[in-house]
């Protein structure tokens, strides 16, 4: 019998998205995800706010990520420059020059790619040079929180040339599901399948995926 070939998950990281309230992000830092995300695109309901601020106090351990929808260059960089963010996640239709002049201007960037089973991973290749990770995500109605996974299945197609964050829908009910896969995923982006209200996580659903994963 073929022995199952099942991924090496003693070094993924997790990431927390859409983090906004200031008892809850303290919370959940305290978890210590390797990534944690701020999402700055008005419409979402996980938006952060205008008078938002990242704690002094929050762990230089843990990456800031600012997601960011179809937004100007110049609101991006004042963004990033206003909460120090260690990267910026693309979750719109940015073009490949839009990225381009963000990597020149020093800022990392996560690619976003909506996917379901018509998505052609060739696209992905025309960003290998200015992303320094790609993200995967359920295409659905909504730029991200559409509250379900995709056929990961599909991401046997991908060429594995940029390290990748796994998102849509993740939650404890399905991440042995993900420990079945034969692919390396760098990270788990874990966002409304582990809430207790939009933009607010439940830390329970948290430290369970964390025991799961044995992070």
């Amino acid at each position: 019998m073929q022995k199952e070939n099942k991924m090496d998950f003693s070094n993924v990281k997790l990431k927390t998205c859409g983090m906004k309230d200031s008892d809850n992000i303290r919370q959940v830092s305290a978890l210590n995800p390797g990534y944690m995300g701020f999402i700055f695109y008005e419409p979402s309901p996980r938006y952060v706010g205008l008078d938002f601020e990242i704690s002094k106090d929050f762990p230089a351990s843990i990456k800031r990520v600012g997601v960011f929808v179809n937004q100007s260059e110049t609101s991006v960089k004042e963004t990033v420059k206003k909460h120090t963010l260690d990267y910026v996640q693309l979750h719109g239709d940015e073009p490949l020059p839009y990225c381009s002049k963000l990597k020149e201007e020093g800022i990392h960037v996560i690619k976003v790619f909506r996917v379901d089973e018509d998505f052609d991973f060739k696209l992905t290749r025309q960003f290998e040079t200015v992303a320094d990770f790609f993200l995967f995500d359920t295409k659905g109605k909504f730029y991200g929180g559409n509250s379900k996974p995709f056929d990961w299945g599909l991401l046997s197609k991908y060429n594995q040339a940029l390290p990748f964050f796994l998102s849509g829908g993740i939650n404890p009910d399905n991440i042995e599901s993900i420990k079945k896969l034969s692919f390396t995923i760098f990270a788990i982006d874990v966002n409304s399948g582990a809430e207790s209200a939009p933009g607010i996580k439940d830390v329970n659903k948290i430290s369970e995926i964390i025991n799961q994963l044995h992070l």
